[in-house]
């Protein structure tokens, strides 16, 4: 396969722009949020699942058989293990005892998901200025970099912003499969091999993340691929046993510990609205929210917005912001974020086609301005 050549141009130097803004956000807000906790548990978690994979007790570590993904806690172990292993600390060095040793233990634990935030925003730029152009990608990237939302998902040990990442990237991933297939098949191959990675990582942050990966991914799969419905089949079996595999795997391919998704309530699912209107009536949100309700209205109001490739965000965000998980906590509006944030992007990216570009420009740049002020309020709370 032809690889392109990499450009670093004027809108990629915006795009790295919007993301550091965001990464300056999150080192804010772990500089001045302590270790809590929920913070040793998941350190502590993931590095007897990288130091001491052998399992205790009948349990796949001390805090019992992981059942939602274990992805976050490896995510969280891992850079500890490195500084362990690197400075010649013995194994039996208590996350604690670290903190008092290594000054830095702070950000350690929290890096990865700062880098997963980080990763799915420049998944939403990729996606959105490959679909809407350089200006639908800015005002996607732009909103999800002063999301409060997401800068506290990015700032502590969670599963949560791993999942969002794994299922925007599967649920895109797949649609770019469906139409690699209308080419000549060496072409699916690489994009086959992604997309499972794609539900793999997905699975091992969160099995209901990877239900609904497979739900949305293989269902846009069925309606996109005409006259090649029949290879889906084999695509799709693929994607099973390679996802089950790296799910496995990352449970050190410990049989008890693995079977414990299946015996466990993980991809029991429901439906609420709940979680919508939580989203809607907070104010950090504001600026989003005006944005998602002026979105709506050129909608429904102009035709040239209504198109499959600003479709498919809004169906699947009201799908996920609807869905709740009964088995395991999680939190699937978060997952619909970046969603809700690509459709707000193509249809802005519609209306500055339009005669009424200037008064398009001035509200979303309005509207950028003010989620950037709530953006930066919020920051003393979200390091409480």
């Amino acid at each position: 396969m032809r690889l392109r050549k990499f450009r670093f141009d004027r809108p990629q130097q915006i795009a790295a722009l919007l993301l550091l803004l965001l990464l300056g956000q999150c080192l804010w807000v772990i500089r001045h949020r302590s270790l809590s906790g929920l913070d040793y548990q998941y350190a502590r978690c993931g590095r007897e699942m990288w130091e001491r994979p052998s399992p205790l007790a009948g349990y796949f570590t001390s805090c019992g058989n992981i059942h939602d993904g274990t992805l976050a806690y490896r995510a969280a172990g891992l850079p500890l293990t490195i500084e362990r292993v690197l400075a010649g600390q013995s194994a039996s060095t208590s996350t604690w005892e670290m903190r008092h040793e290594v000054g830095y233990v702070n950000l350690l634990l929290r890096l990865p998901f700062v880098f997963a935030g980080l990763g799915l925003g420049a998944a939403l730029w990729w996606v959105t200025r490959r679909l809407f152009g350089n200006e639908g990608g800015f005002v996607a990237l732009a909103l999800y970099c002063t999301s409060p939302e997401i800068i506290r998902a990015c700032t502590y040990p969670n599963n949560e912003i791993l999942a969002a990442f794994g299922l925007f990237a599967a649920v895109y991933t797949a649609i770019g499969v469906s139409h690699a297939m209308q080419g000549p098949p060496h072409k699916w191959r690489p994009r086959i091999v992604l997309l499972v990675a794609c539900f793999g990582f997905t699975a091992a942050a969160h099995v209901s993340a990877a239900s609904l990966a497979f739900l949305l991914g293989i269902g846009f799969m069925i309606y996109l691929a005409e006259g090649r419905r029949a290879s889906i089949v084999p695509i799709t079996l693929l994607s099973v046993i390679g996802t089950l595999l790296l799910l496995f795997a990352s449970y050190a391919f410990r049989p008890d510990a693995f079977s414990y998704v299946f015996r466990s309530s993980a991809a029991s699912l429901g439906f609420a609205i709940e979680p919508a209107v939580a989203f809607a009536r907070s104010l950090p949100n504001a600026g989003i929210v005006v944005a998602v309700a002026a979105s709506l209205m050129l909608y429904f109001g102009s035709r040239r917005s209504r198109y499959f490739g600003n479709t498919v965000p809004l169906v699947v965000s009201i799908f996920l912001f609807l869905i709740t998980t009964t088995g395991v906590q999680a939190r699937p509006w978060l997952w619909a974020t970046p969603f809700l944030l690509t459709f707000i992007g193509g249809v802005f990216a519609d209306a500055l086609e339009t005669r009424q570009r200037r008064l398009f420009l001035y509200l979303g740049g309005g509207l950028l301005l003010a989620q950037l002020c709530l953006s930066l309020a919020s920051l003393p709370l979200l390091s409480r």
